[in-house]
């Protein structure tokens, strides 16, 4: 397995979590940057499985 995909899931979770956060205290800013960080991380998570893929060829 990639790392990427390990650290990616990681970003995802921290995302989340950090946007929830923001939704309960109304910071709209926290929010957002929630919201980037779980969006990297999905986007990090699929890089490391383009790279398991090809690894596999």
């Amino acid at each position: 397995m990639d790392k990427n995909r390990i650290e990616g899931t990681k970003h995802e979770v921290k995302g989340a979590l950090k946007e929830a956060a923001g939704k309960v205290t109304g910071n709209h800013a926290k929010e957002a940057a929630g919201r980037f960080e779980k969006d990297a991380g999905k986007f990090q998570k699929d890089v490391g499985k383009a790279r398991d893929d090809d690894k596999k060829r």
